[in-house]
């Protein structure tokens, strides 16, 4: 299991251990909180098409489908 720290998860680099549509490496581009510092959005970008996603930030723990960094 991948430990992340909310806060830090703007512009972290994330790699997909299932490659869909030539889409693997990807970056956290957006994170919005509330007022109690929750995560209510966070938009994952895949790097070679630019395309946006959003993401449940809790899934990117699992070690499974997500590796941090580029690999």
């Amino acid at each position: 299991m991948n430990k992340i720290n909310p806060k830090a998860l703007m512009h972290s680099k994330w790699t997909k251990v299932d490659v869909c549509n030539k889409e693997k490496h990807f970056v956290i581009t957006l994170v919005k909180f509330d007022e109690q510092q929750n995560v209510i959005e966070c938009i994952i970008e895949a790097v070679m098409t630019k395309n946006e996603y959003p993401i449940e930030w809790r899934e990117l723990k699992l070690s499974n489908n997500w590796r941090i960094g580029w690999q």
